[in-house]
């Protein structure tokens, strides 16, 4: 693999807290100057593609995936439609992982699932359901999650302890999910939509 296809993957599973020059020159056992050059390569492949949507910011001494501004438009009215107000399958194990989990941070939550979970958690985050609890005393200092008292009055939780009893929770793709747990997330997701729909019907007439 070049070291330009490993930084990119790198940066995508750094996901929103993304990656120091320091972290990535670490991992790819090479110059922070051989990781910055590579870095700029790479972005000018993506600015030279009109028809990539992606390029690399740098914020603070992080560097990560991004979409293009000119997207912003686009990206507001997917925020805006109901394809974002529901919870898909893939936000609601990141819940549950979180849920019998925390606090975690975003990478044990992909290690757990295998996939990157930057825009589930991002949701969840949104929905406050979970929130940032800290961070982690590790390089980057990545960011722990928990659930909310919002996720514990939703659901009528005193305790984490009364969760639905999950054994064995080490998660991999062949285990059982806690599928109860989906089923209340989705069915108070319902309920919330349809109450809000009402309050604006009802303040319209």
């Amino acid at each position: 693999m070049s070291i330009i296809s490993q930084i990119e993957a790198l940066l995508f599973v750094a996901g929103d807290e993304g990656t120091t020059l320091d972290e990535l020159g670490y991992l790819l056992k090479t110059s922070t100057v051989e990781v910055y050059q590579q870095l700029e390569r790479l972005n000018q492949r993506y600015l030279d593609n009109s028809e990539c949507a992606i390029e690399i910011k740098e914020l603070g001494n992080r560097f990560m995936l991004t979409t293009k501004k000119q997207h912003t438009k686009l990206l507001k009215r997917y925020a805006q439609s109901p394809m974002a107000n529901r919870l898909s399958q893939a936000a609601l194990e990141t819940l549950a992982v979180i849920a019998y989990k925390q606090p975690i941070t975003r990478l044990e939550v992909d290690q757990i699932r295998g996939v990157n979970s930057s825009a589930s958690i991002q949701k969840l985050v949104s929905f406050q359901l979970i929130e940032e609890t800290g961070r982690l005393e590790a390089p980057g200092r990545p960011r722990i999650y928990g659930t909310t008292q919002y996720f514990m009055d939703y659901f009528g939780l005193r305790d984490l302890k009364e969760l639905p009893d999950i054994q064995e929770m080490e998660l991999d793709l062949a285990q059982e999910l806690p599928n109860q747990l989906f089923k209340e997330v989705d069915e108070a997701i319902f309920h919330r939509e349809n109450t809000e729909e009402l309050k604006e019907s009802d303040g319209k007439e």
